[in-house]
């Protein structure tokens, strides 16, 4: 119904439809639950590996669904991400189908290795698009995690060593000692590091540190490294960034200072503190320092402010407690899921048991059908943004929604049945 909606064009009514949901059974009521999970698993790895995977390996990113075409951004971490998911359907299930679909997109990651150029030599070209014309640090370390997987599923050494060439050249290039953080921005063609202006800040006459750099920890990618080289100044590189991030970590336990969070309209992106607090608890695996720990545990805690009842997250989110309800953020729903259970299975999240089960339900009950008739969106997972540009709707199924969802999935499988 929602979709032959869309195709209609009645915009007015899609998403109202969508969040009118039933109320949910509970999880310990469902007993085929394993099975459910499965089968979800592998209908999602089988619609990334057939659908979201262009046949370069590279991720389709955006869907609009009004026109029925695919658009790109940021396809460097769109792509990490959905090879990061295929590996852990992997493991689930030992398809060599999703390894191998994995391992096509890991070929087209590591073919982003910039050869040729004097100063960018040994940098991926992880431009960001939208808008973006730019080489964006957390393009490129967003989809690392995925890289590292690949590499230990495989032992092709590329897969490690080209996300540790651009970390290097990131961090001799990027990293602003004093503050700790790394500067967001490169131009492609110069290979200039923006120090004093962000494309992310446009309207901004003045742009300040906090502007043009961010802590930038989303994938961990030198704690993954330093497991690869053992050389210990990756560990410690790594445990810098965990440092500034307890430092600069707000009261509410997020990170308002740095884009994509704007604390003057006080708005927070879904995903953006999520990432944080998941390197935390990396550096807590590295360290047992209870200090990362904390950290992390107060983002979780916010988090459980904007779950709704029904499991779903918005996309755009206010500290007021409002929210965008015309775009429904799947990925969140899914990561925070995996940021909680992680925090189970440390022995400190017993308070989000609730709220790992909602995310389960609702990634479960709301997955596409395998049957729907738009094969582009056949056995996906909701990731919806509703735009309206000069009176022209857009909506728009990313593939993120798909790639958290998948591995939320298997993390709980792990948990519940291994």
């Amino acid at each position: 119904m929602f979709v032959n909606l869309v195709r209609n064009k009645s915009i007015i009514y899609v998403v109202p439809l969508l969040l009118s949901l039933p109320q949910l059974a509970l999880v310990g009521q469902d007993r085929d639950l394993k099975n459910r999970i499965e089968n979800a698993i592998r209908a999602g790895a089988d619609y990334t590996s057939n659908v979201l995977i262009d046949k370069k390996g590279k991720s389709r990113c955006e869907y609009e669904i009004l026109k029925g075409t695919w658009q790109d951004y940021e396809p460097a971490w769109h792509t990490g991400q959905l090879i990061y998911s295929l590996t852990r359907a992997y493991d689930i299930t030992a398809n060599k189908k999703y390894l191998r679909s994995a391992k096509r997109a890991g070929n087209w990651w590591v073919s982003l290795e910039i050869k040729d150029h004097a100063k960018l030599k040994g940098m991926i070209k992880a431009i960001h698009g939208a808008g973006v014309d730019y080489i964006v640090f957390a393009t490129v370390t967003d989809g690392t995690a995925g890289l590292f997987r690949l590499y230990d599923l495989t032992g092709d050494e590329r897969y490690a060593r080209v996300p540790t060439t651009a970390g290097d050249w990131m961090y001799a290039n990027m990293w602003e000692a004093e503050s700790r953080m790394f500067y967001d921005a490169v131009d492609p063609k110069t290979g200039e590091v923006m120090r004093e202006w962000s494309p992310f800040w446009k309207e901004k006459d003045v742009q300040t540190l906090n502007d043009v750099a961010r802590p930038n920890n989303e994938g961990s990618l030198y704690k993954d490294i330093y497991e690869y080289t053992k050389d210990e100044k990756y560990r410690a590189i790594f445990l810098e960034i965990c440092e500034s991030l307890i430092e600069k970590q707000g009261p509410e336990g997020i990170w308002m200072d740095f884009t994509p969070n704007n604390r003057e309209e006080g708005y927070f992106h879904p995903r953006f503190n999520l990432w944080y607090a998941e390197s935390l608890l990396e550096g807590y695996d590295l360290t047992g320092d209870q200090r990362f720990l904390n950290a992390a545990l107060k983002t979780a805690r916010f988090y459980t402010r904007f779950q709704k009842g029904d499991g779903t997250f918005y996309y755009r989110n206010y500290l007021d407690g409002s929210a965008d309800v015309y775009s429904i953020s799947g990925s969140t729903t899914a990561f925070a899921g995996l940021v909680w259970l992680r925090l189970l299975k440390y022995g400190v999240g017993d308070e989000f048991r609730q709220n790992i089960d909602r995310s389960l339900q609702w990634i479960l009950d709301y997955q596409i059908s395998v049957d729907h008739p738009d094969k582009n969106l056949a056995g996906g997972f909701w990731e919806l943004r509703t735009k309206v540009k000069k009176g022209i709707p857009r909506l728009i199924h990313r593939d993120v929604g798909t790639a958290f969802c998948i591995r939320f999935l298997c993390d709980y499988y792990d948990f519940a049945y291994r």
